[in-house]
């Protein structure tokens, strides 16, 4: 047994947890970090944001060939998927992150605890596993991230039917798969199998799909994605799945109520989306309160209902994002070293990585409205920008929202190629209190994408020039 003390304590190595360890070390702190995976990253490496985004790239690249090299003049003779060497690359990507991470830590001289860390209370953390033992420190800090969100009446076996980690290793290409929820997570696997040749149906409760994006962004990525051959049943819920031999029986019916059907599918992936992992923690009896949603509960400070522990990321309120937790880690450890920093939460980005990608920040039309704020919107589409015609990718637009008294921008949403690396100016535009004339005041280069977005700003004001 080991007895050891730190200045910090972090329980749980993802995005947050890593990335706060490190801040803590280059501040001078003594650092360590317990989690019980084999990797470090937590579900963001290991099982979410990385594995995912290898399998999307490489479906793109194979979309990219069957459907968009001939009108580029590019002959190419039979294509196949090698589903176990595009398994393989995607798995030596996440070991890269891993080993990585691992690296980082040992440079910032962060101490790796090997197993499953819970609290005790009195600035105390026990243990089990590799690194088994009783550690004290001044800080503790709760960063376990999420797990998935089960669905009542279903069980997830990880074979028929899986959650996004059984979805990332499935080890053929199904005939058909059901994506029960129609959000970022759902849609971006189902877009990887829709490419890899699967028969993919989104099944979403709601009347729309990605129902926390701004409305119109909504609507016009369903029709593309409608139109790359996946199908949509919205206003539905699954209320049964029956696992089997001839694949997966699905009793649905209208949300509303009425009549039920049964729908066949050889995988069923359930992504209704995921909640606070905090189970196996002693949270209760450090005196670690939980809200009515289980996350936990903290103050401005992320300082929770027991002294000297804090949490960070998808364990307490807030957007479950990668990058959300990651700057919350930066500010809890420069807070707890003296220093004054800020975390926006109106500027914040959210990305679907499908293709196009789906970007946003800020207010979507509908907030604006129900909130009752006067406001502006400029957009233009991609079908007018020069390198986007280049590239054979149009769908979509760049949509800027500025509040009408203030003229600072408000929210921006983009469909499109390369949202995500779109958004990043306007993010920025929105952190620095920016109005659409310093976003359209500024030299965009040319032929590029981001032209559209100084043009949506050039909207605003009613003066664009390419449309």
């Amino acid at each position: 047994m080991s007895e050891q003390a730190f200045d910090i304590i972090i329980i749980g190595a993802g995005p947050g947890g890593y990335t706060m360890a490190i801040r803590c070390a280059q501040l001078g702190m003594s650092v360590a970090c317990v989690e019980k995976d084999p990797g470090l990253g937590g579900t963001c490496t290991n099982v979410g944001c990385i594995p995912s985004k290898a399998l999307l790239h490489s479906s793109e690249l194979y979309h990219e060939a069957t459907h968009g090299f001939a009108q580029h003049g590019i002959k190419v003779g039979k294509i196949e998927v090698d589903l176990p060497a595009m398994m393989a690359q995607k798995q030596s990507v996440v070991s890269s992150s891993n080993k990585g991470i691992e690296f980082l830590f040992k440079k910032n001289k962060v101490t790796w605890l090997k197993g499953e860390g819970s609290l005790l209370g009195g600035g105390k953390v026990a243990v089990k596993g590799e690194s088994a033992g009783t550690y004290t420190a001044k800080h503790i800090v709760i960063a376990t991230g999420s797990e998935v969100m089960p669905l009542k009446g279903i069980e997830i076996d990880e074979k028929q039917v899986v959650s996004s980690t059984g979805a990332l290793k499935l080890g053929a290409v199904p005939k058909t798969m059901v994506v029960i929820g129609g959000g970022v997570i759902g849609l971006e696997l189902g877009s990887v199998w829709n490419r890899l040749g699967a028969e993919v149906t989104v099944v979403e409760f709601l009347d729309r799909i990605l129902p926390t994006n701004d409305g119109e962004v909504s609507k016009q990525m369903q029709r593309v994605l409608a139109k790359q051959g996946m199908k949509f049943k919205l206003g539905t819920k699954v209320t049964a799945a029956k696992a089997g031999k001839g694949g997966v029986t699905l009793t649905m019916e209208p949300a509303a109520g009425g009549a039920t059907e049964e729908v066949k599918a050889d995988i069923v992936l359930v992504s209704i989306g995921r909640r606070p992992y905090t189970k196996g923690l002693g949270l209760e009896a450090a005196g670690v309160q939980l809200d009515e949603r289980g996350r936990v509960k903290v103050d401005d400070h992320f300082q929770t209902t027991a002294k000297g522990v804090y949490a960070i990321g998808d364990a307490i309120q807030g957007a479950m994002l990668a990058h959300k937790a990651e700057e919350e880690g930066v500010v809890l450890a420069e807070l707890l070293a003296g220093q004054k920093p800020h975390i926006n939460y109106d500027a914040i980005p959210g990305v679907v990585y499908t293709w196009p990608e789906v970007a946003s920040v800020g207010k979507t039309e509908e907030e604006l409205k129900a909130a009752g704020i006067a406001y502006k919107a400029g957009k233009f589409p991609f079908t007018a920008n020069a390198r986007a015609r280049a590239m054979t990718m149009t769908d979509g637009f760049v949509k800027i929202l500025e509040d009408e008294k203030t003229k600072k921008v408000l929210g921006a949403h983009i469909i499109g190629p390369d949202a995500g690396h779109l958004i990043q100016e306007l993010v920025m535009a929105l952190e620095f209190g920016a109005s659409a004339e310093d976003v359209y005041r500024t030299v965009h280069a040319h032929p590029a994408l981001t032209e559209a977005v100084k043009e949506a700003a050039l909207a605003v004001d009613g003066r664009t020039i390419n449309i």
